[in-house]
């Protein structure tokens, strides 16, 4: 982790900004199959949001998942 204290400070908040990626691997219970499971963490303010559904050219299905 000392590589951490080593990066300017702009690097490090654009770091702090980026979306938070975690995978998992797993074996099935019967021991067949492999599973990756991989989970991807975005925080936005709302009003980032609020502009990207305001926007006509968004298809209704992504503001469906806003709903």
């Amino acid at each position: 982790m000392d590589e951490l204290n080593e990066l300017p400070e702009k690097r490090l908040k654009q770091l702090a900004n980026m979306p938070l990626i975690e995978s998992r691997i797993t074996l099935s219970k019967d021991g067949k199959y492999v599973i990756h499971k991989t989970t991807i963490t975005d925080i936005k303010p709302m009003s980032y949001y609020e502009k990207v559904f305001e926007n006509p050219n968004v298809s209704e299905d992504a503001t469906e998942i806003a709903s």
